[in-house]
């Protein structure tokens, strides 16, 4: 018989306790989790991103509903325990009586909130949980709003860095000297201020706050000296205090803590605590690598393995609204003691490492940080450095006498020195995942070893260990700068469009600090269709920052020709269709009229100076352009199906018709190809397209992820559909996802193998909410996108392509 297991709280802490509880045992317990949030386990570690808006809420999603299911696990969200009877063993929720059988408390911490008057006015908040960032993003889409955020630690200026990126007039109020005195010197305080102040973020340090004023809503902070600053909102971020009323009314012993000992039993045998809630040997944590550490143990413990929780030293590496810290050891001012210091006024970095005899005790790092691990595994050792004492603050990579290779300094890493303090992963767990597990890309080494998932300032090492494991195997396309105008990638600079709300090109290199003026034939086509799916309606696209084809709406041949090809909606076409063909070649003594495989008539060999013409005669046939030459939908090939077929299922001509005609003008990320087929015999060839579908007699079989191209693949099936309607949602809402996540000039079986099969199965087959989102998201861009490029050139509708045409040569564009 399984037992049962409660867990009360659905936070980090108790989510990888499960991780590690399902992984030794999965049929051990059967499983209820409480949560006082209406949702499961998320990293609160990127709420400030999401705050300014850089992610969205499912992008931090650790655990979904899919993860929960499959172990069995029943949720109760939105129920908050009130008692605990540990003589019936039975957990109390909103009127929901659970037993148990072995109980986990992980109720986490809560804000401290300052007790001054004001404290409860609406408009002042604190910032712990998704609820808050909701409320917060509400209060900053007011016009000239301002927030004061009451604590200069790292949440307080995460808060204020993504309020001022919303728009907000922020101001920080910090009682001590300078910013994150516990992670920081006064040195590198005042450089973290002087950035924060640069980007128009007011530091009021020494600031004793006296009262919060308002009437009906919070109106304005005035402090001990009289100072007051205007608020719309306040931020508490003040610091924490375990949430323990749940143990100490059901008379578990409970001092600052829920006290535990080393297998994280709480004074009743048949309750495990762990978490910010807990206290251990006297000490309290919040940071999130020693709860991790208690979540493996507790994990052990409910399994009957032999475990014992034992705290380890743990460094600070933080990235601060760009700016990156490190600090580790003990780096106060002592007697004994000495220092040695490093300032590059210019660069903004500042290193600091505190000795004590010949071993290095502490260190801080301050825009530069790429030695912390090695500083901080030379702390934990007690390492001797007489020998390179002289050098020692430029680093690892100047050890030896000589500069090293960075690869080399990072081989050199000892095998348990630690990578990412989030998660406790050591150098010896990724390299060992690389070479077990044929990682090869940094997602592979977060979701093996989860080095680099929480906070990401350890994604720069992670890297070089990759680079250092494969050698010249490692390909860094997914951290690959998008052209040498620009130091980032293709997915940070679309994070930066919408977090910025960038709408022009110009607004991008500037904001994005291009290194060029202008950008380059690279960057500027990528710009410019980021900038068209993500502001539809908004962003004008930039003719100008097309490739020829695209500029001129026609291949261009190697004798300088061009190739024109009209759309067949699906394959069909008629008399008046192909006479209109037939008369345009003859007018225009069009050489060679070749069946394309996707089931079009190709026109090769006209003139530049006829194009605008045979155009104009096509266009009067009711032809349109078939964007042969497009990063967008080309074709949608189809068989006869049920109409004519004996073996047809389906009316695949008809379902490729009504794609086709639904999605045709979309640009994407690169060239869609797709194919409906009427029956299992595939005539259409749909199992190799960008998209495909199979008719069979229960439905459509949705495929994706094809290539017949320098790459061979065959595609993977999506889902099952019953209906056409269902089909076309599906399919449409496919073409969004990868519209939203690929990047420039990546097919869409290259995208799918970056972000997973799992994740776009996620998005439009298990969530149907999410499915209907990205299906009206389509819908409502294409109002700006079904525009025959032919007929608004051929009508002059458009004088500035007119312009364009004219540029390359062609006279009737200029009349």
């Amino acid at each position: 018989m399984k037992q049962k297991l409660v867990v009360i709280g659905a936070g980090m802490a108790s989510g990888r306790m499960l991780e590690h509880l399902f992984d030794a045992d999965p049929g051990a317990y059967d499983v209820t989790l409480f949560g006082s949030e209406p949702r499961g386990n998320y990293n609160r570690i990127m709420l400030s991103p999401v705050l300014a808006g850089e992610k969205t809420y499912e992008e931090i999603v650790t655990h979904d509903a899919d993860w929960y299911e499959q172990h069995g696990v029943q949720c109760q969200f939105g129920k908050t325990v009130t008692k605990i009877d540990r003589e019936s063993k039975t957990v109390f929720a909103d009127g929901v009586e659970t037993p148990y059988d072995k109980l986990v408390i992980a109720t986490g911490s809560a804000p401290f909130i300052i007790p001054i008057a004001g404290k409860d006015l609406p408009g002042v908040m604190a910032f712990r949980d998704l609820d808050d960032v909701e409320k917060m993003v509400a209060a900053a889409e007011k016009p000239n709003a301002k927030a004061v955020v009451i604590g200069g630690g790292l949440l307080g200026l995460e808060a204020a860095a993504a309020l001022s990126n919303r728009g907000m007039e922020v101001v920080v109020l910090h009682l001590m000297g300078h910013l994150m005195e516990r992670q920081l010197d006064p040195a590198a305080g005042y450089l973290l201020q002087r950035e924060l102040e640069g980007r128009g973020i007011k530091i009021h340090c020494k600031a004793q706050t006296k009262a919060i004023l308002g009437e009906d809503k919070v109106e304005a902070v005035v402090l001990d000296d009289g100072t007051v600053y205007d608020a719309d909102l306040v931020v508490m971020a003040v610091g924490i205090r375990p949430e323990t009323r749940i143990a100490t009314d059901a008379g578990v012993t409970v001092e600052r803590g829920i006290i535990v000992d080393d297998a994280m039993r709480t004074s009743d045998p048949d309750i495990l605590a762990l978490g910010e809630c807990v206290e251990h040997n006297g000490m309290v944590y919040g940071l999130v690598a020693p709860l991790y550490d208690m979540a493996k143990v507790a994990a052990k413990t409910l399994t009957q393995t032999e475990a014992a929780f034992k705290p380890v030293q743990t460094a600070t590496q933080l990235k601060v609204t760009g700016v990156s810290l490190y600090s580790a050891g003990d780096f106060a001012d002592g007697e004994g003691r000495e220092e040695i210091v490093l300032r590059d006024a210019a660069a903004g970095v500042y290193k600091r490492l505190v000795l004590e005899g010949d071993k290095v005790i502490g260190t801080v790092l301050y825009g530069e940080t790429g030695d912390g691990a090695w500083f901080f595994d030379l702390i934990k050792k007690a390492e001797p450095i007489s020998t390179m004492r002289d050098t020692l603050i430029f680093g690892q990579a100047y050890q030896g006498g000589a500069e090293l290779d960075p690869m080399a300094a990072v081989a050199a890493l000892p095998d348990d020195a630690e990578i990412c303090g989030c998660n406790g992963v050591c150098k010896s767990a990724i390299t060992g995942a690389i070479a077990s597990k044929g990682l090869n890309t940094l997602d592979g080494v977060r979701a093996h070893t989860k080095a680099s998932a929480s906070c990401g300032s350890c994604t720069g090492l992670v890297e070089k260990l990759l680079a250092a494991t494969l050698g010249d195997s490692y390909n860094p396309a997914a951290v690959q700068p998008v052209c040498p105008c620009s130091d980032l990638g293709h997915d940070d600079v679309r994070r930066l469009i919408v977090a910025k709300e960038l709408k022009s090109i110009p607004a991008v290199m500037q904001e994005l600090e291009w290194k060029t003026s202008c950008g380059c034939a690279k960057c500027r086509p990528a710009l410019n269709y980021y900038l068209l799916s993500t502001w539809p309606g908004e962003y004008e696209d930039d003719n100008q920052s097309r490739f020829i084809n695209e500029r001129v709406h026609a291949n261009i041949q190697k004798d300088g020709t061009y190739s024109v090809v009209p759309r067949m909606w699906g394959g069909i076409t008629n008399p008046r269709e192909l006479r209109a063909i037939a008369d345009v070649a003859d007018k225009f003594a069009i050489p060679t009229i070749k069946v394309t495989g996707g089931q079009r008539i190709d026109l090769l060999g006209v003139k530049k100076e006829d194009l605008p013409a045979v155009w104009g005669d096509l266009n009067a046939a009711g032809m349109v352009s078939g964007a042969a030459y497009a990063k967008g939908l080309r074709t949608v090939k189809t068989c006869v199906g049920s109409d004519w077929c004996r073996f047809g299922t389906q009316d695949s001509t008809g379902l490729g018709v009504r794609i086709e005609k639904f999605m045709w003008g979309s640009w994407t990320p690169a060239k869609v190809k797709m194919a409906v087929s009427g029956c299992p015999r595939n005539c259409a060839e749909a199992t190799c397209k960008d998209v495909g579908v199979i008719c069979v007699d229960s439905g459509y079989e949705i495929h994706f992820a094809g290539a017949a191209g320098l790459d061979i693949k065959g595609t993977e099936v999506l889902c099952h559909a019953k209906t056409e309607d269902e089909a076309l949602e599906i399919i449409v809402a496919l073409t969004q996802l990868y519209r939203e996540q690929g990047r420039y000039l990546e097919r869409i079986y290259k995208w799918a193998k970056r972000v997973g099969s799992a994740s776009i199965k996620a998005n439009i087959v298990d969530d149907l909410e999410k499915r209907r989102h990205y299906f009206e998201r389509f819908v409502y861009s294409q109002k700006f996108s079904q525009v025959d490029p032919w007929e608004e050139r051929v009508n002059g509708k458009d004088a500035h392509e007119f312009a364009a045409m004219a540029e390359f040569g062609f006279p009737q564009a200029a009349e």
